[in-house]
């Protein structure tokens, strides 16, 4: 590939806290350069949905994928609404530790940016909105992926950065050559930085909001992911 893209598609669930740092990096990739960002949506819960238990789809309220529920209103009206919405929402989790999740706080969140929190009772009763997080579900399962953030670039998908200290800048810049260099090789399917105890911490702590907001327990791959209080795995 002989120039840089223009264009992505974002996937994400807002309860993740990996897209969630990777959509603040690449959000000053577009501050400098007019990327467009496509936001899509991918369900944590579906994918590492236990056997037995209820899809998302098939609950009254269901974390997650309400909350995208709302974003497919949103993104009905514009993408730059579904753009503001996350990073509302995703900082409400991630840095404040405030519970988007709960349908109270969503609708304040919603007011926080200068719109409906009746959009939130809208989204529910619109039942069309399950279809289009399906369908942003399935692209990525069908491509491969099982988690965010994803992207992709026309076809071609590819998973991260996993980071935590999104760079900003200049180093932002540099991280977005290194990611889309990456379309030049199709055949090149992963690279990875092992953690050590003390990148673990680090993650904790970054991530530490978020584990004190949650009230549900994250599964990584058929792994369950636990901390304690010092950022030990238990």
């Amino acid at each position: 590939m002989s120039t840089e893209p223009n264009e992505v598609d974002f996937h994400f669930d807002v309860m993740c806290p990996w897209a969630y740092q990777t959509s603040k990096w690449i959000r000053n990739v577009r501050e400098q350069n007019a990327l467009t960002i496509n936001w899509k949506f991918f369900s944590l819960e579906e994918v590492n949905l236990k056997e037995g238990k209820k899809h998302p789809w098939e609950r009254d309220w269901s974390y997650g994928w309400s909350m995208m529920r709302i974003g497919a209103i949103l993104r009905r009206q514009s993408m730059d609404d579904l753009d503001r919405w996350y990073e509302r929402s995703g900082r409400a989790l991630h840095e404040e530790g405030k519970q988007p999740h709960d349908p109270n706080v969503a609708r304040q969140l919603l007011e926080d940016i200068g719109m409906d929190p009746q959009i939130v009772d809208q989204s529910l009763e619109d039942l069309t909105t399950h279809d289009e997080i399906k369908q942003d579900h399935e692209r990525v399962i069908s491509a491969g992926g099982y988690g965010v953030p994803t992207l992709f670039f026309g076809d071609h998908a590819l998973y991260g950065p996993v980071l935590i200290k999104p760079p900003k800048g200049d180093a932002a810049m540099k991280l977005w050559t290194a990611v889309t260099s990456w379309l030049e090789f199709p055949y090149l399917y992963e690279m990875q930085k092992p953690k050590t105890k003390d990148d673990e911490k680090q993650v904790f702590e970054t991530f530490r909001p978020y584990l004190e907001a949650r009230d549900w327990v994250s599964i990584n791959r058929g792994e369950v992911i636990e901390f304690d209080d010092k950022g030990e795995n238990l």
